[in-house]
């Protein structure tokens, strides 16, 4: 899931980059049915390939510079990574970037509610999404074929995985634990379950999400409509220079040579820095959710639980980007990013003490304040989006302000790169960490009758998920402190170190030398 949103986020970046000259040349009409286009077929291809995925289809072929061995390739993995991550990620920079500095040339007064209003939507659809997606996919989805209990059967270990021996072959099984039942799509019974059978309803989600997409962003691209050139709301006229004040500036940089500016690449590690910390921790919210706060308070953090707080994340995500974005129109984009660096820093760093708290006192009031603290930090991750196209337009003019924003996305890109690669590489260090931990404090003798394997094969029976954390805490001595709670505490100061960099970023950021201003001749030929 990780590695796939980076794919799509990768795409957008990219798009964006060479889309922001395209929309000043094509229009935002073009560039929005183009995105249209994209994302819903994206999503057709990405349904092809998890199909395929579930009915095993796989290609074999012979690469001798790699081996001399044939090699299984999954097609549908790759069909998905392809459909969703790549054409998909495009179709998502395209229509990032389409509508927002159309917005702004409507509302010259009040650019950042403008920015605001174009990217709350970005939020709000993954909102609207999520309470459709949970709801296809518990229509769609089907049980896997339940064996019994583990107790109940004859289990076998090779490689580190499980089977059952069923009509004299073996057959992959996966032990479902107690603890395990809440990450299942519908809650079933813990036990053992085939392999390979029943289905996640995920194919038959994404056909229907990919048709309804293209159907109403082609209706919504073919709506735009862009002002008369030098066209202003009535009654209203541009204000003097705030350029020393408020870092708003008359003059226009042209798309190419802002790249020239210190400027860009300052504003460049503020969004970057920005998203990094807050991109990484949205991959995964539900599942961290789940691993700080299930073990202690089980009867209240449920899946529906869980599913709940992605879903407020995206409610928190859109009311930060409107909220911030206008904000910004008062007390000005520097101070807000200031705002957004320095309250982040202090609440990155409250989580892990919410998380140590929790696991060794589970009373409610610690899940309280991990909540609070993540929707306050996710208002502020979408504000930093909202904001940033004004934050431009204020530094480099309006001229060329969608395109200079599609540049600065790469920003983007290059953070759904490194979020989801720290938050995985620190939380998987954290995971083997506790795993060894934990495998440490039972008799060989027990973990051998439980796992069929001795603990030297404890590497290739965690790569294999046939040793989790979950399974082991049913085995350890009573008493033992669930270490699930713990495994993104390295994260949270790392993402609080990002910030600290941000904000000095920030704090650099200055008026652009006039030598990169656009002449009258050069505004009149443009």
């Amino acid at each position: 899931v990780v590695w796939i949103f980076s794919d799509a986020i990768v795409s957008l970046g990219l798009s964006a980059a060479y889309a922001g000259k395209w929309l000043e040349e094509g229009g935002p009409r073009m560039v929005g049915f183009v995105s249209a286009c994209c994302w819903g077929g994206g999503f057709l291809l990405g349904s092809l390939g998890i199909y395929l995925h579930e009915l095993g289809f796989q290609i074999s072929m012979s690469i001798p510079v790699i081996s001399s061995k044939p090699i299984n390739l999954q097609l549908g993995l790759y069909l998905l990574y392809f459909g969703y991550g790549v054409v998909g990620g495009v179709g998502l920079g395209l229509g990032y970037v389409s509508p927002v500095s159309t917005l702004i040339r409507w509302f010259p007064d009040r650019r950042g509610m403008a920015t605001g209003m174009a990217i709350m939507g970005f939020g709000g659809g993954a909102m609207i999404a999520k309470l459709s997606i949970d709801r296809l996919l518990a229509n769609f989805y089907k049980v896997p074929e339940y064996l019994g209990s583990a107790e109940s059967l004859k289990l076998i270990t090779e490689g580190g995985r499980r089977f059952v021996e069923i009509s004299g072959n073996l057959t992959e099984v996966v032990i479902v634990s107690a603890n395990d039942i809440a990450k299942m799509i519908v809650p079933g019974d813990p036990g053992v379950y085939i392999v390979g059978t029943g289905s996640s309803g995920a194919a038959q989600t994404f056909l229907f999400l990919g048709i309804v997409y293209f159907i109403v962003m082609t209706i919504a691209a073919f709506s735009y409509r862009v002002p008369a050139e030098g066209w202003t709301p009535k009654g209203w006229t541009p204000p003097k220079d705030k350029e020393k004040t408020k870092l708003i500036t008359k003059n226009h940089v042209h798309i190419d040579q802002a790249l020239k500016t210190p400027q860009f690449y300052f504003l460049w590690i503020v969004l970057c820095f920005n998203v990094t910390a807050g991109i990484g921790v949205i991959g995964v919210a539900k599942t961290m959710m789940v691993e700080i706060f299930s073990p202690s308070l089980p009867a209240i953090v449920t899946a529906s639980f869980a599913g709940t707080y992605v879903l407020m994340i995206s409610v928190f995500n859109m009311i930060g980007r409107i909220f911030w974005a206008s904000m910004s129109d008062f007390i000005g984009r520097k101070t807000t990013y200031f705002i957004f660096f320095s309250l982040g820093i202090l609440l990155y760093m409250s989580i892990p003490f919410t998380a140590k708290a929790i696991s060794i006192n589970p009373v409610v009031v610690y899940l309280i304040m991990f909540y609070a603290a993540s929707m306050i930090i996710f208002t502020m991750y979408g504000g930093g989006f909202a904001t940033i196209p004004a934050y431009l337009a204020d530094i480099f003019g309006t001229k060329y302000v969608g395109g200079i924003h599609g540049r600065l996305l790469t920003a983007w890109a290059t953070a759904g790169v490194l979020g989801p690669l720290a938050i995985t590489k620190l939380r998987q260090n954290s995971i083997e960490d506790a795993i060894s931990d934990l495998a440490s404090k039972i008799s060989p003798e027990k973990f051998l009758e439980v796992y069929g394997a001795s603990v030297d094969s404890l590497s290739e029976l965690v790569k294999q998920k046939t040793v989790t954390i979950s399974n082991l805490m049913q085995h350890v001595p009573e008493g033992t402190i669930n270490p699930s709670a713990t495994l993104y505490n390295s994260t949270m100061f790392a993402m609080a170190g990002l910030l600290a960099i941000a904000f000095v970023s920030n704090l650099l950021i200055g008026p652009v030398d006039k030598k990169h201003h656009m002449t009258e001749e050069e505004l009149k030929k443009s």
